[in-house]
């Protein structure tokens, strides 16, 4: 599909403010809505798949697609990014990145289950400083290994996290006189059984109807809510309907399935050969109800009357490769693990229709988002600001289109990597001979371009761009020997 063009701009009065700027009406101030996935394969959504070639759109065969008019809404009458990167494309990483705006080795989140560091100023702890009546339900894996563990201590500006849990995946929660729990339980302990859950105790219907009273509540008031689906992380389960609703599809294995098995670097070994149909049923399942709240939460929104001063934002963690490249989850650099769905629509300030191919990473969150409200970013903040992109279509001077991305790991593990990616190119290093993907005449990501003389400028470029970032950012990844010494030959050729 053809980029659509762009409308005239119209800011809001509200846009470019800085943070410490006296508001002259709570009115004028735009509330902030973010709904947060888990595992989420960008081509699941219907406003992906339009962007997209049909080959591209349907790897599972011609017409195996699930529908998500909701989340497409967002997208419609706002804005895209169709390389939107998972800094790192494991939970807790990402999700540290994604809140502070630093690389994951600074936050310290190099893998799932470590704490984030004490005194981080997060987006949410900005606008709670500045009067926001701020909020967060669902997964936060940014506290250690507390499961479920309810309403962790350290709030980092969410000031009403009494529906916020550490971790788990669990698939029915309910109400109880000492708090929020897991419903499913065997023994006394929470369990992931679906068995009884409904409209009122699946995870993401509950967790969408307490977005819903947040909305009501605060309506009045300017606010930040972040709601954070647990699903359609595995275990693939979902309530009734969604889990028999997607049963008479017949999912393909996809084609890069079949690739290659020989010459490939650890981290792209194959781990499947077909695709279990009913597990990719449920996963649909899944994204099928996941949008079906959006929808009731957007209802919310507009029943509140605050629709055209929401900021309403559709993301996720990481991806869920669902068979792409013989295997499954994350954690590896290929396009269906490490790229991330990104809509957002902000009335008045963001053109509808507009689309965004230049790279970006969860880094690059908290300040884009800060920007787009009138407030500047905490110091330190490592992302970039990226509103300008959003709001006129067109890169800020000295924007360069590049984002970085690695793998969790120690910086001697043998499978670690180190990436970056533009428009076009995706370089990775680590696990192996080095990789360049062209994303653009090779969108499966099957050949090594990296050896090819016509490619040799382009890895020049991308190999010292990743030296500066590791020099810049601290990445010890960049220190590793095998790493260093391809880099620094790569950067010299």
């Amino acid at each position: 599909m053809n980029r659509r063009a762009f409308l005239k701009t119209a800011g809001l009065a509200t846009a470019g403010l800085a943070a410490g700027r006296t508001w002259a009406a709570d009115a004028q101030r735009p509330n902030l809505l973010i709904i947060h996935t888990d595992e989420h394969n960008f081509r699941t959504l219907g406003c992906y798949r339009a962007v997209m070639t049909p080959d591209q759109a349907f790897v599972w065969g011609k017409g195996v697609a699930v529908e998500t008019p909701n989340i497409d809404w967002i997208a419609k009458d706002g804005a895209l990014a169709t390389r939107f990167y998972a800094t790192t494309p494991v939970c807790s990483p990402s999700r540290s990145s994604l809140v502070s705006g630093l690389y994951p080795q600074n936050t310290p989140v190099v893998t799932n289950n470590i704490p984030m560091r004490d005194g981080i100023v997060t987006f949410a702890e900005v606008l709670r400083r500045s009067g926001y009546a701020t909020g967060y339900a669902g997964k936060w894996h940014l506290d250690g290994h507390g499961k479920p563990q309810w309403a962790p201590e350290r709030q980092f500006g969410f000031a009403d996290n009494r529906y916020m849990f550490n971790r788990g995946h669990w698939k029915q929660l309910e109400e109880t006189a000492q708090g929020p729990r897991v419903k499913a339980r065997k023994g006394n302990k929470p369990t992931y059984d679906v068995k009884g859950a409904d409209a009122t105790s699946f995870t993401t219907d509950f967790l969408a109807d307490r977005t819903v009273a947040f909305l009501a509540a605060h309506k009045d008031e300017p606010f930040c809510w972040m709601l954070s689906i647990p699903d359609p992380h595995g275990p693939n389960s979902v309530r009734p309907p969604y889990d028999t609703l997607f049963d008479s599809l017949k999912f393909q294995n996809p084609r890069t399935m079949a690739g290659p098995d020989t010459n490939l670097p650890s981290w792209a070994k194959k781990q499947a050969r077909s695709l279990n149909n009913a597990q990719m049923a449920r996963y649909f399942g899944m994204v099928k109800c996941i949008d079906d709240n959006v929808g009731k939460i957007l209802k919310a929104v507009k029943a509140a009357g605050v629709l055209d001063r929401t900021i309403i934002i559709f993301t996720s963690d990481h991806g869920d490769l669902c068979g792409e490249h013989g295997r499954h989850n994350k954690g590896v650099p290929f396009e269906a693990s490490a790229k991330i769905p990104f809509v957002i629509r902000y009335p008045g300030t963001i053109r509808p229709g507009t689309i965004v191919h230049e790279a970006l990473g969860c880094v690059d969150f908290s300040p884009t988002i800060l920007a787009l409200m009138g407030f500047e970013a905490p110091a330190g903040v490592q992302g970039r600001d990226a509103s300008a992109l959003f709001t006129t279509g067109k890169a800020p001077d000295a924007w360069q289109d590049i984002a970085f991305f690695r793998s969790t790991g120690a910086r001697n593990d043998g499978a670690c990597w180190l990436a970056a990616v533009t428009k076009r190119w995706k370089i990775v290093y680590g696990g192996g001979e080095p990789w360049l993907f062209d994303l653009q005449t090779d969108p499966d990501e099957l050949t090594n371009f990296f050896a090819r003389p016509e490619c040799r400028e382009v890895v020049r470029d991308l190999s010292k761009a990743l030296l500066a970032y590791g020099a810049e950012y601290k990445d010890p990844y960049v220190a590793s020997p095998s790493i260093r010494k391809a880099l620094e030959s790569a950067a010299g050729a």
